[in-house]
């Protein structure tokens, strides 16, 4: 497992604009009905990862204005109850996925949720760049923390060890202290 310094990884030096699934209308990646953009490519590459092939950025195919166009459309329906944004890491793909987030906060503002994985910690976020808490500011709901095979734990929701916390991201930042 890898663990970045502030700002050392970046989209523009990562990201490949690559996509490595879409998955409209689920009920696993977070509560209720949700469209699911898996990201390509991810830098911490944790042993037991449940998603090894999105590790590379070339993996996948490319993100396009049809896609975008196609994801905002499935949110249109009032049994869908957001986005949530997987890889991959979410976080070094910002060049895609910040317009993406822009658009649906300005089609459906509120009604929609936003939820992201990331490998990062929030702590860690709190030091990067511009870009990715820009992305931050916009989710709803974060799940950190790098998957850590010594505390898996199969029984946790939308968690796969027992590390990773689910955050409330606009009452954290109101707060100025995690709120989970």
């Amino acid at each position: 497992m890898r663990n970045p310094k502030p700002g050392e990884w970046t989209s523009e030096i990562y990201s490949r604009g690559k996509i490595a699934s879409y998955k409209p209308f689920n009920f696993v990646d977070g509560e209720g009905v949700r469209n699911s953009l898996y990201v390509s490519g991810c830098l911490f590459a944790c042993e037991g990862c449940y998603n090894k092939v999105a590790q590379s950025f070339s993996y996948g195919e490319a993100y396009t204005e049809e896609l975008e166009q196609r994801i905002l459309s499935d949110l249109e329906h009032d049994y869908v109850q957001g986005l949530t944004l997987l890889g991959g890491e979410p976080f070094l793909n910002t060049g895609i996925l910040l317009p993406l987030v822009k658009k649906v906060r300005e089609r459906f503002g509120d009604r929609k949720d936003i939820w992201s994985w990331t490998g990062y910690t929030w702590e860690e976020l709190q030091a990067e760049t511009d870009d990715k808490q820009e992305l931050l500011a916009m989710i709803d709901v974060l799940v950190d923390g790098r998957f850590e095979l010594s505390k898996k734990d199969l029984t946790l929701q939308f968690r796969g060890s027992s590390n990773q916390r689910i955050i409330r991201v606009p009452e954290t930042l109101a707060r100025g202290e995690i709120v989970m």
